[in-house]
């Protein structure tokens, strides 16, 4: 028997429709905010990752499913959406086109991560990107496109913000904080040792005890912001005030990938524990043309399907019922068993959702597994129903029955 590669999960029958669900949802949330959605292929080239995420970064440092192809090419398959969205969006043009160029995708992504509620290696992301619109108004609305879908899946989070500025505020910070962790590099980890050489910044998101003990007295970024990007940052809260979105703010929230700039923000729940975060993003200036495009500013965020689905489960958000079939159309004999087929066929092809035997099973075992598949109605076709052209209908509900004529049931199930 060959099982399941660690970190990865089967969607079965009986649990897809919940996430069929979630995907209608964030596909109504994504029409509401006119945005339209853009599919990147499910594998891009290295490069694009290390490039775009930041070499510096968890996701390109220890986590990338990277693989040479047999043209000896570097591919990788995408640990996020963002920079194969962004990648789409310089290769086709589309700086030329209507600006703010408004997308979403629901897409699979890759990371080797140690397995673990709401974590897996394969899972799945619904991401928004806006891409031209430099005013924190975007912010703000990439903050509320994320909050209309949460509270539309029934899902209570808590909204942080912080600002980590522009290249010219960061490398300000960026000394003041090699000036703080200076004193206490033999208490960080590895990791963080490199950090401190080629990102400092990226020490504040480190999840080790001991390094967050350490950065719980760090200097904020805040207090360093330049003129331009605290007026970013207040007109983003003033924003989110207007549309009566609550939240708090975080001067520890950097994110984990390197192309982050000004506004970041994460929901948070705690039906999951330590990995509460369901939702993070930001705004993105530089990332557009560190690919190679023109200079263009950008916002966007991702949510993970999983954790959505976590969570709705651990707080008992409202979720719809499976779909079930209207009819089971159970035949008698051979001559009612076509009957039956031609009939469910019919109402398959006229819209009505309908089922029929497979196994030749017997009357009383049909009726067994019409309610097994939570049929409303049982529909049954034998000699006499033949000869008379009618089949049996009997509400599985109410327990009453009627005849329905063979040329009337599309119509007499179309009304059910």
């Amino acid at each position: 028997m060959i099982n399941i590669p660690k970190g990865t999960k089967d969607v079965l029958p009986t649990e897809s429709y919940k996430w069929q669900y979630v995907e209608k949802v964030a596909r109504e949330t994504a029409s509401l905010f006119n945005l339209k959605e853009i599919r990147t292929p499910t594998f891009e080239h290295t490069e694009l990752f290390q490039r775009g995420v930041g070499d510096t970064s968890d996701i390109v440092t220890k986590e990338m499913y990277t693989f040479k192809d047999k043209g000896d090419r570097s591919i990788t398959l995408k640990p996020e959406g963002t920079a194969g969205a962004v990648r789409s969006f310089i290769e086709n043009g589309m700086a030329g086109g209507v600006l703010p160029a408004k997308m979403f995708y629901i897409t699979p992504a890759f990371r080797y991560e140690r397995p673990q509620a709401g974590r897996l290696r394969e899972f799945h992301q619904f991401g928004v990107e806006i891409f031209g619109a430099k005013g924190a108004q975007t912010d703000a609305e990439a903050i509320i496109i994320a909050h209309t879908l949460l509270k539309k899946l029934g899902i209570q989070a808590s909204l942080y913000i912080n600002s980590i500025g522009c290249p010219t505020c960061r490398k300000k910070y960026n000394q003041a904080l090699k000036e703080f962790f200076a004193p206490h590099l033999d208490e960080l980890c590895y990791d963080c040792k490199t950090r401190y050489e080629k990102n400092p910044l990226r020490l504040l998101d480190c999840k080790e005890e001991n390094c967050k003990k350490v950065n719980a007295t760090a200097p904020s970024l805040l207090d360093y912001l330049c003129e331009e990007c605290n007026a970013h940052f207040e007109e983003t809260k003033k924003y989110l005030q207007i549309a009566g979105v609550e939240f708090a703010i975080n001067p520890r929230i950097v994110r984990g990938l390197d192309y982050y700039t000004r506004t970041v923000f994460e929901f948070v729940s705690t039906a999951i524990g330590a990995q509460g975060t369901v939702c993070g993003g930001g705004r993105y200036d530089g990332l557009i043309e560190e690919l190679g495009g023109n200079a263009l500013p950008a916002v966007g965020f991702a949510v993970g399907i999983e954790r959505l689905l976590i969570v709705m489960e651990q707080t008992g958000a409202q979720m719809p019922e499976e779909k079930k079939p209207t009819v089971y159309i159970a035949g008698m004999d051979e001559k009612s068993r076509m009957k039956a087929f031609a009939l469910c066929d019919t109402l398959r092809q006229n819209g009505v959702e309908a089922e029929v035997d497979h196994m030749e099973r017997s009357i009383k075992a049909q009726f067994k597994y019409a309610d097994k598949l939570g049929a409303k109605f049982v529909a049954v076709i034998g000699g006499n129903e033949l000869a008379e052209g009618v089949m049996s209908v009997k509400n599985m509900t109410t327990g009453e029955s009627e005849k329905v004529a063979f040329t009337s049931v599309v119509e007499y199930f179309q009304n059910k």
